[in-house]
């Protein structure tokens, strides 16, 4: 990006806070925003040379589309960039839970582990088992693979519909989450 515009690039771990933003953009002809900017009319107002707002993530829920639209600004986004990146940290999550991955780490430095134990934070095998994945969009859908693919899991999924295809590829089956009193889901891995 360098090579082709003159970049103002935020420095900091954090995002700058609004005010800042509004600051750094008011000469600026595109912007590529967080998920945590709010790019709004009152943006807009304020930079009035904006002529594109590129979102650095997959949504644009910070970002009034109707206000830029009315104002003749692009909005783009990055869809899909960031699908297999979550999926892989979820099975991840998953497995470093079930292998009680974390526990184990800790117990070495702590001085706790003093040799090799057949049942020593072993955890749960997952070949077999059963995994619920809330919500089957791109994201759920390339964790169900993983799990069915790596470890023939039996692959249960809500959604707003039924998916016929992953249904037939991955032998997985659509199911409604039970009602609850608090609200509350609950997710494991459970035998078949």
């Amino acid at each position: 990006m360098r090579d082709l515009a003159e970049l103002d690039v935020w420095p900091e771990r954090m995002p700058p806070p609004p005010e800042v933003l509004v600051e750094r953009c008011r000469e600026a002809d595109g912007l590529v925003s967080l998920l945590t900017d709010r790019v709004d009319e009152s943006l807009f107002a304020a930079c009035p040379r904006l002529r594109v707002v590129s979102q650095y993530a997959v949504g644009f829920n910070n970002i009034d589309v109707a206000a830029a639209t009315r104002r003749g600004i692009a909005v783009g986004n990055t869809p899909d960039v960031l699908t297999d990146s979550t999926a892989d940290m979820a099975f991840c999550l998953m497995m470093a839970a079930g292998r009680r991955l974390l526990e184990a780490a800790r117990s070495v430095p702590a001085g706790d582990w003093k040799t090799w134990e057949p049942t020593g934070y072993i955890g749960t095998d997952f070949i077999g088992k059963t995994v619920g994945v809330v919500g089957i969009g791109r994201i759920g859908e390339a964790f169900a693979r993983r799990c069915r693919g790596a470890f023939g899991m039996r692959v249960l999924y809500t959604g707003r519909r039924d998916r016929p295809t992953l249904d037939r590829e991955l032998d997985a089956r659509r199911v409604e989450l039970p009602s609850s009193s608090s609200g509350a889901i609950s997710s494991a891995c459970t035998s078949p």
